[in-house]
């Protein structure tokens, strides 16, 4: 008995050195974080705060709806909860205030890292064909899912630290024309795109990095809307090298390693995390079901 007690307590002791040395080497604790997009517990969003959370930092939340609000207060009862639907920028501004007064900008306080996680696509007409897309749910769906990082950036750029970073959540891929995607490619694409033009604009007065965490097909519930997406998700898992699909947490833990310093020679980049889906076009296995 007394051996067994002895090695648990070393596989304890040994577990919370490695624990040590993570915190230590990402050097997230006591860093405050602003993550926009917590909408349930599958959320990648979720994810990632828990991650920060786990690793020490100071985490805060910004959700869409009041009713989210509650939701979320429950998976984090330490953090606190803002409320912000980025379709309007006046809420933008209101809640850039908010937190600006948790923080205590006056006294120099600053956001180390900010986490973009907001995508929105008005699929309630059904599928139609790419040429037939609504202009008004395209433009809208481009408001939220790419300009609302723009405004977010504008707005809580005095509230960043210098050196402060920035990551959005994008697609594994914007050139496979995934007939059920629809048009929100498109819109994925000029959010890429954007990180590009807003890294050069913050160069100017800080080193602010923008970048892209771009997971392939996920089991989160904002996919589920998507028309058809469980077939696409299966597909996915059997075109990866592994054989089994990507985790919410794998690219989780990609975002939180490109919110900390340790990835400070990247800027501007989307970071596709796919387990080898894109590389592996002709996998025997897909192909023998093809064919014969």
């Amino acid at each position: 008995m007394y051996y067994l007690c002895s090695v648990l307590a070393l596989h304890v002791t040994i577990a919370i050195r490695i624990r040590r040395t993570c915190m230590d080497y990402l050097d997230l604790a006591d860093k405050y974080f602003v993550v926009f997009g917590v909408a349930n517990k599958k959320s990648i969003a979720t994810a990632i705060a828990a991650t920060l959370i786990n690793l020490g930092g100071k985490v805060i939340l910004v959700v869409r709806t009041e009713e989210r609000r509650t939701s979320t207060r429950k998976l984090f009862p330490g953090s606190q909860v803002y409320v912000c639907d980025v379709e309007d920028e006046d809420q933008v501004i209101r809640v850039r205030d908010e937190i600006a007064t948790e923080i205590d900008a006056s006294a120099g306080g600053r956001i180390k890292g900010l986490v973009h996680s907001i995508a929105f696509a008005n699929y309630s007409e059904g599928l139609k064909p790419f040429h037939q897309t609504n202009k008004a749910d395209f433009l809208q769906a481009a408001d939220i899912t790419c300009f609302s990082l723009l405004s977010i950036a504008n707005h809580f750029q005095d509230l960043l630290a210098v050196d402060a970073s920035v990551v959005t959540i994008s697609i594994s891929t914007t050139r496979m024309a995934a007939v059920n995607y629809g048009y929100m490619a498109p819109i994925k694409a000029a959010l890429d795109s954007s990180l590009c033009f807003l890294a050069k604009s913050f160069a100017e007065f800080s080193r602010v990095r923008f970048n892209a965490v771009a997971p392939s097909l996920l089991k989160t519930s904002a996919s589920a809307g998507i028309p058809g997406y469980i077939d696409s998700y299966l597909f996915a898992e059997k075109a990866m090298l592994r054989k089994t699909a990507l985790k919410t947490q794998e690219a989780a833990d990609t975002a939180v390693f490109l919110l900390s310093d340790r990835s400070s020679g990247i800027v501007g980049q989307t970071i596709v995390v796919d387990g080898g889906m894109a590389l592996n076009y002709f996998d025997q296995d897909i192909i023998n079901k093809v064919v014969r």
